[in-house]
């Protein structure tokens, strides 16, 4: 099993939630990353953003904890992750193409798209946890704190 200490930010704007795609993955996730060693999540929430987006973004308050064990690419994984609100610059707004912002990070071609909050898009585009578009539907601006297991797969 490996472990995963994450960080993202949920930016919603007008009705809709900022996504990343990382390369031609079949999931998408809230921008953020791994939190180094030593690292307060706040922190690498500021720096993930600066190095993916590029761009100045304001922290609001932490949404979730989350503990999530799920299986990706025949490994198992226990990720522990910290969601923060977060606000981008006025001027970037759902709307017109999507994405609306590729860069290279690591390597890594990152694909930035606004989707709507409600109806299927979210699903569709398995935003990754699963539980995340019900849940920021549904916050009430108390802190939540999130356990999730996938199935297990079939041996």
């Amino acid at each position: 099993m490996r472990f995963n200490h994450r960080v993202a930010g949920a930016a919603i704007r007008d009705g809709h939630v900022l996504v990343c795609r990382e390369d031609d993955d079949d999931y998408c996730m809230l921008p953020g990353g791994r939190v180094e060693m030593g690292e307060a999540t706040d922190l690498a929430l500021l720096r993930e953003m600066a190095e993916e987006l590029a761009m100045p973004v304001s922290m609001g308050e932490l949404l979730f904890t989350y503990e999530s064990f799920y299986g990706r690419a025949g490994d198992r994984y226990h990720e522990l992750g910290f969601i923060y609100a977060i606000e981008l610059p006025e001027d970037i707004r759902p709307g017109g193409a999507q994405p609306f912002l590729v860069r290279e990070d690591e390597g890594h071609l990152l694909q930035f798209s606004w989707l709507p909050l409600e109806g299927p898009a979210l699903t569709e585009a398995s935003l990754q946890p699963p539980w995340i578009p019900q849940r920021l539907l549904s916050a009430t601006g108390l802190r939540q704190h999130v356990i999730f297991r996938a199935p297990e797969p079939a041996a």
